[in-house]
């Protein structure tokens, strides 16, 4: 079974930084694309960042490109969500994901079960 396990959120000023982890188990980490989505209070899940098993392109929304940077890496079977100049907008908590390919991930429709995320809260 899929198993992803967050870590790294935290209470951050605005314009601040923060690194978010995930560990994966119970999947070939290499045969899947990777992402990050978050959730704020009253809000639909939102996919943040995707990046596949070759790490040769990456995808960003549109409100987070630029200040957000994901990466993987596939030895230690982790993905990483370096964020920068954060904003309260961003407060959300934030879940990592595996799907069998970019279409599935943009849909939402991940192997597994969405795990308990992790916290980022934003101050002004």
């Amino acid at each position: 079974q899929v198993q992803l396990v967050e870590s790294g959120g935290g209470l951050v000023q605005a314009g601040g930084s923060l690194r978010l982890s995930c560990a994966a188990s119970g999947l070939s980490f290499s045969s899947y694309i990777m992402g990050w989505f978050r959730q704020a209070p009253g809000k639909e899940r939102e996919l943040v960042a995707g990046i596949p098993w070759s790490g040769d392109y990456t995808y960003y929304a549109d409100s987070v490109k630029g200040r957000f940077t994901i990466s993987r890496d596939n030895a230690k079977n982790a993905v990483y969500l370096d964020m920068n100049s954060l904003k309260t907008e961003d407060t959300a908590v934030y879940y990592c994901a595996a799907a069998k390919n970019s279409n599935l991930l943009r849909l939402g429709v991940i192997s597994g079960n969405w795990g308990q995320g992790t916290q980022v809260l934003v101050s002004s």
